[in-house]
């Protein structure tokens, strides 16, 4: 087994599973290559239900929670008026959140995987309320993974106009001061307008000012959630009566008011400007290969990204191909959701406590939908590698591994190949019991970076 092999499985990908990193031996880039092509790119289970029908059941919900009020004389407290939502909004965010841990834990194609992860934070939304904790996974789900190896400009519509999205940067909230709605006093919001601007497209302190972040929001006011009592429907509804007339000027280009459109145009051409490549391509080598990126190796993505017009696939080749990703020495601490995916992975785990799963990255301080702000979860070592979130992890490597009965030799070489050191190795089969050796070998250096 090649040392590149263990690269292609660990660094790109989730980890190696039982056999993975023989097969990825005899060519490694191609391994990798050959994951891009697969149909489909990612499979969810789809018994869990969409956005579409978790609107229609808030709804539901919600006339249950009148009805009651209703009903009641004495006032009945926040917490009696509705217990059966606030059980469904807990259950359906665990159940998909631990859906998409569960299928990246067993997939062929964890390069695809990790990817998803990457624009999951990148997009990243937090359960601040009962709502997002309902809607928030199906953004991933829905815009992401539909658009994951496509355009990034698809990707960037499909996210600003997903309901999770509208909805946690309060955009159903926004309306033009001159549009129908403002002149009955609704004001702009441009919390949306802002993140996109300073996270998800240009970044921040690339050279757009206050007021195209002002331009932006006017031009995507009327951009909401449609109220399925009301239109008949759950999810994206343009508003046209919030839209605030007239033409925006975005970076000195101007849109002509067309309603939807004209936000829509706003989007495409942020998507294509090379500030957009270049804050993402610093972004994904920072994710993959190293915290501080290789300018060299940026500048060839920028340019995959330019020619190609944010082909994210092509983006992604281009990296793999380039020598200065394949380096011998691991260049990334991994997150806790990383180190908890390639354990499992590792130890060829396929069946799973759900609760047990969730709960693990609650106490790893790694709680999907948890990041808390639109930036998301850090990428960087610094924040995962102190003194209580080191302790936490030898707690759970401990946990995992008092469970663990199989042959852990065969298991270090699965997982590492040749990565492994000497001293590992030394460290791993001189342990005194499965228990001892299963811990110290998700804790080496080898298996806790990639």
């Amino acid at each position: 087994m090649s040392i590149q092999a263990s690269i292609a499985t660990n660094r790109f990908g989730l980890g190696a599973k039982p056999n993975e990193i023989a097969h990825a031996t005899l060519d490694p880039k191609n391994w990798l290559l050959a994951q891009l092509n697969t149909k489909p790119l990612l499979e969810f289970d789809n018994s869990l239900p969409n956005s579409e029908k978790i609107g229609f059941k808030l709804e539901e919900l919600r006339k249950e929670k009148r009805a009651l009020k209703k009903q009641s004389k004495t006032n009945l407290s926040k917490t009696q008026s509705q217990p059966a939502g606030k059980k469904y909004h807990r259950q359906i965010m665990r159940k998909l959140t631990t859906d998409t841990l569960k299928q990246s834990i067993l997939s062929d194609n964890s390069l695809n995987w990790r990817l998803l992860d990457f624009f999951s934070n990148h997009f990243s939304v937090s359960t601040k309320s009962p709502i997002m904790a309902a809607i928030g996974p199906t953004l991933e789900r829905e815009a992401i993974a539909d658009n994951l190896l496509g355009k990034f400009e698809d990707m960037l519509l499909a996210v600003v106009k997903h309901p999770a999205m509208i909805i946690y940067l309060n955009n159903e909230k926004s309306f033009g001061e001159n549009s129908r709605a403002g002149k009955k006093g609704k004001g702009l919001n441009e919390n949306l307008a802002r993140e996109i601007l300073e996270l998800h497209t240009m970044g921040i302190n690339s050279g757009y000012s206050q007021t195209d972040v002002i331009e932006l929001a006017k031009g995507i006011t009327g951009w909401s959630v449609a109220r399925p009592k009301k239109d008949k429907h759950s999810g994206f509804k343009f508003r046209a009566y919030g839209h605030e007339p007239g033409a925006r000027k975005l970076l000195n280009k101007t849109y002509k008011n067309n309603g939807l459109e004209q936000g829509e145009a706003m989007l495409l051409d942020l998507a294509r400007r090379p500030e957009t490549a270049a804050h993402l391509c610093n972004k994904l080598v920072s994710h993959f290969i190293q915290d501080i990126p290789e300018p060299k190796l940026v500048d060839k993505m920028v340019k995959t990204w330019m020619k190609t017009q944010g082909d994210i696939k092509q983006v992604i080749i281009s990296m793999i191909n380039a020598p200065e990703s394949w380096q011998n020495t691991p260049q990334k601490f991994k997150t806790p959701r990383e180190h908890l995916v390639s354990t499992y992975r590792a130890l060829g785990k396929n069946k799973f406590n759900d609760r047990s799963l969730y709960s693990s990255l609650f106490n790893l301080g790694h709680k999907p939908l948890n990041a808390g702000s639109p930036t998301g979860y850090s990428d960087f070592q610094q924040d995962w590698n102190g003194a209580s979130a080191l302790m936490t992890r030898i707690d759970w490597a401990s946990k995992i591994s008092a469970k663990f009965n199989g042959d852990t030799k065969s298991i270090m070489k699965s997982a590492l190949g040749e990565s492994i050191s000497e001293h590992t190795k030394q460290m791993v089969t001189r342990a005194e019991s499965k228990k001892q050796a299963a811990t110290l070998l998700i804790l080496s250096p080898e298996f806790i970076r990639r």
